[in-house]
C-alpha cells in the first residue's frame, strides 16, 4: 500500500515536470525565459523544453502586425480653431525583446507620441489645409513615430487620421461656404449653357439666314434667265411679225391714199375712253386729208361731172380740162365728219354739233361756237 502511494506521488511529481519543462508556443508569437529574473532566451513558436522550477517563461509577445485606434484629441490650429482629430496607427513589433525591456508599455508610449507629433504637425497648419493635407500629416506623422519606436522593436507601418471634426458654428460656416460656392457654379454653368444655346441659336440662325439668301438669289437668278429667255423670244418674235408685216407692206408697195385712209381709221380708236373730254386733231390730219383727197380726185370713177373742152387757142390753160370733182370732195366731207364725231367726246353738256350731225340729232346748248372753232373746215382748192 505504502509502494503504491509512492508509486503515485512520483507519477505526480514526473506529470508536473514534465508540464513545466515542455512549452508550446504559437506560431508568430515569442516567449520570454528569464530564469530567477534574468533574461535567458527567447523561445520561438512550436514546442520548447525549458529547466522546471528554474526558468520561467514571464512574457509572450505578439508578432503580427496590429492596429490601435485612439480615441478623439482636440488639436489647435494655427488660425487658433479647436479640432477633434483620432487616428488609427498600424504597427509590429520585430524585436520581443527590446518592446518587453525598453519600453513598459509600448501601446500607451505609442498613443501619447502620437498625440504630441500630431499636436506639433497640425498646429502648424491652417483648417483649410488640415482638411485636405491628410497625405501629408500621415507622411510625416509615421516618420516621427517610427524613428521614436525603432529603439523599442517596434515598426511603424501606417498612420491615418480617421477623422478631422471642427467645432459646430465652423461647420456651419463651411457648409454655407460650400453651398454658396456650389450655387455660384451652377450658375456659371447656367450662364454657360445659356451661352452656348444663345451662340448655337445664333449660329443657327445665321446658316439658315445665308442658304435662305443663296436661295432667293438663286431663284432671282433663275427668275431672271427665265424672264430673259422670255424677252428674248417675245423680241424675236415680235421682230419676226415686223419683219413679215415690214415685208408684207413692202410687198404690197402702198401709196400715200392707202395711209391717209389707215390714219382716219384710227382716228376713232385714238379718240377712245371716259376721261377724255377735249381732242385736238394733230396737223397731219390735215395733209392727210389732203392726200386722201387727192388720191379720190384721181379716181376715175369719181368724177362723173361734164368735162368743159375748149379750144387751146381760146381758152385759158388751166381751163383746158376741168373735171367735177364735187363727188371726190363730198367723200372726203363725209370721212371728215365721220372721224370729227367719232373723235369728240361726251361732255357733262350732252352731245357736240359734230356728233349729232354724225347720228342725226339735234347738238347740245353750247357747243355750236366750239364747234365751229375747233372743227373749221379747210378751203378747198379748185383743180
Amino acid at each position: 500500500m505504502t509502494a503504491l502511494i509512492i508509486l503515485t506521488l512520483l507519477a505526480v511529481a514526473v506529470v508536473v515536470v514534465l508540464a513545466k519543462s515542455i512549452q508550446i508556443v504559437p506560431q508568430a508569437r515569442a516567449g520570454i525565459v528569464e530564469r530567477f529574473g534574468k533574461y535567458r532566451t527567447t523561445l520561438n513558436a512550436g514546442l520548447n523544453v525549458i529547466t522546471p522550477f528554474v526558468d520561467k517563461v514571464s512574457f509572450k509577445i505578439d508578432l503580427r502586425e496590429q492596429v490601435v485606434s485612439f480615441p478623439p484629441q482636440p488639436v489647435i490650429t494655427e488660425d487658433n480653431l479647436v479640432v477633434s482629430i483620432d487616428t488609427v496607427i498600424y504597427f509590429q513589433v520585430t524585436n520581443p525583446i527590446a518592446a518587453t525591456y525598453e519600453i513598459s508599455n509600448y501601446i500607451q508610449a505609442i498613443e501619447q507620441l502620437t498625440m504630441t507629433t500630431l499636436r506639433n504637425i497640425i498646429g502648424g497648419m491652417t483648417l483649410e489645409q488640415t482638411l485636405t493635407s491628410r497625405d501629408e500629416i500621415n507622411t510625416k506623422l509615421r516618420g516621427v513615430l517610427d524613428e521614436a519606436t525603432g529603439k523599442w522593436g517596434i515598426r511603424v507601418n501606417r498612420v491615418e487620421l480617421k477623422g478631422v471634426d471642427p467645432p459646430p458654428s465652423i461647420k456651419d460656416s463651411m457648409e454655407k461656404q460650400m453651398r454658396a460656392d456650389r450655387d455660384k457654379r451652377a450658375a456659371i454653368l447656367q450662364a454657360e449653357g445659356s451661352r452656348q444655346a444663345a451662340i448655337l441659336e445664333a449660329e443657327g440662325e445665321k446658316q439658315s439666314q445665308i442658304l435662305r439668301a443663296e436661295g432667293d438669289r438663286e431663284a432671282q437668278i433663275l427668275s431672271a434667265q427665265a424672264k430673259r429667255e422670255s424677252q428674248i423670244l417675245t423680241a424675236q418674235g415680235e421682230a419676226q411679225a415686223i419683219s413679215t408685216v415690214f415685208q408684207a407692206i413692202h410687198d404690197g408697195q402702198p401709196d400715200q391714199s392707202l395711209l391717209a385712209y389707215q390714219y382716219l381709221q384710227m382716228l376713232p380708236e385714238i379718240a377712245q375712253g371716259d376721261a377724255n373730254k377735249l381732242w385736238i386733231i394733230p396737223s397731219e390730219v390735215g395733209d392727210a386729208l389732203k392726200g386722201l383727197g387727192a388720191a379720190v380726185g384721181q379716181i376715175p370713177a369719181a368724177v362723173d361731172g361734164p368735162r368743159k373742152r375748149v379750144s387751146y387757142d381760146e381758152a385759158p390753160v388751166d381751163e383746158v380740162m376741168e373735171p367735177d370733182l364735187t363727188e371726190a370732195h363730198r367723200a372726203v366731207d363725209e370721212a371728215l365728219e365721220a372721224a370729227k364725231a367719232a373723235a369728240t367726246p361726251e361732255t357733262p353738256h350732252g352731245r357736240s354739233a359734230l356728233q349729232a350731225a354724225a347720228t342725226g340729232e339735234e347738238p347740245a346748248e353750247g357747243w355750236e361756237d366750239d364747234t365751229t372753232q375747233l372743227w373749221e373746215d379747210p378751203p378747198r382748192t379748185e383743180g
